[in-house]
């Protein structure tokens, strides 16, 4: 006996008739009468009152049919819950610097989250050089940072160049500014994180200086960007941070644009070398479409 067996004979016992039942089953009538007699002659008894109509069941089709709507039942159910524990096993993990969530990458997130609703996204702090390691170990499947790491065995994507500001105290003279250029904050106390060894967003803040020839007077490595801003916040000094970072609003904080052209932090997505699985090329159509509806510029011929 197999389940289409118990289909055929419940949608004839429910429309109380062959005819009825072969065109809710899409079928021809003479092979369902076929089917359920021979469904008969399997168990051994006669499950239908020949020659009634509209056509009954027997006492023993009445206890059969019973049991198969239940069998049925249970046998969607277990494949319902096969299927979804397949579904659950679907996930990505991603890499990425504390920074991006005050950007963009949230709300790419959060897309994504929701075109791919079956699938298990993680999401893990690093900074930009553990994700590469991560990546040729297998531990997370993308990454999103800020640096440029050379790997041959990782593939880097520039999504696009996110433009640096200045936050100062808004009592500070330089708040009046509409723009700033690096060169008006070399001789103030200056923020910058993490303070981390390695190559990290303060070493890029710092290399940008070193391109234009200054030194600032004072730099004082923090641990992480709230608390870069909780220092301006108290008038100790200044901070150089993401355009993004402005989401962050604390009291007496404002934040000014760098006319400096390469006062930029890039962004970054690496992914292992010929790795194309259609996650994350769904997550890469995700980007894009953020970056449409905040009108930013890119090039996504990359991927």
């Amino acid at each position: 006996m197999e389940l289409r067996h118990l289909r055929y004979f419940v949608a004839v016992a429910e429309t109380k008739s062959f005819t009825k039942a072969a065109e809710r089953l899409f079928i021809a009538q003479p092979p369902l009468s076929r089917q359920i007699q021979q469904l008969e002659a399997e168990i051994g008894v006669q499950l239908f009152e020949r020659g009634t109509r509209p056509l009954q069941l027997t006492e023993a089709g009445q206890f059969f049919y019973q049991h198969a709507v239940k069998l049925l039942s249970n046998a969607e159910e277990v494949k319902s819950m096969t299927t979804r524990i397949g579904i659950v096993e679907r996930s990505i993990k991603i890499g990425f610097v504390a920074s991006l969530l005050y950007g963009l990458l949230s709300k790419i997130i959060y897309v994504f989250r929701q075109q791919q609703p079956n699938l298990k996204v993680e999401l893990i702090e690093m900074s930009t050089f553990e994700q590469i390691q991560a990546l040729k170990k297998g531990q997370i499947d993308v990454g999103f940072g800020r640096l440029r790491i050379s790997d041959p065995h990782i593939k880097r994507i520039l999504l696009r160049e996110e433009p640096l500001v200045v936050a100062v105290h808004q009592s500070h003279p330089l708040a009046q500014q509409a723009n700033i250029s690096l060169a008006e904050i070399e001789q103030e106390n200056l923020f910058l994180y993490p303070n981390i060894a390695g190559a990290n967003f303060a070493t890029q803040v710092q290399g940008i200086f070193a391109e234009h020839s200054l030194t600032p007077k004072s730099i004082k490595l923090v641990r992480e960007i709230q608390l870069a801003l909780g220092l301006v916040a108290a008038a100790e000094g200044v901070c150089v941070v993401p355009e993004s970072a402005k989401s962050i609003q604390l009291a007496h904080v404002h934040y000014i644009p760098i006319i400096d052209h390469d006062a930029v932090s890039p962004v970054f997505m690496a992914i292992r070398n010929l790795d194309a699985a259609d996650d994350l090329r769904a997550l890469f159509d995700c980007i894009y479409q953020v970056y449409d509806l905040e009108a930013i510029e890119y090039d996504r011929s990359v991927f």
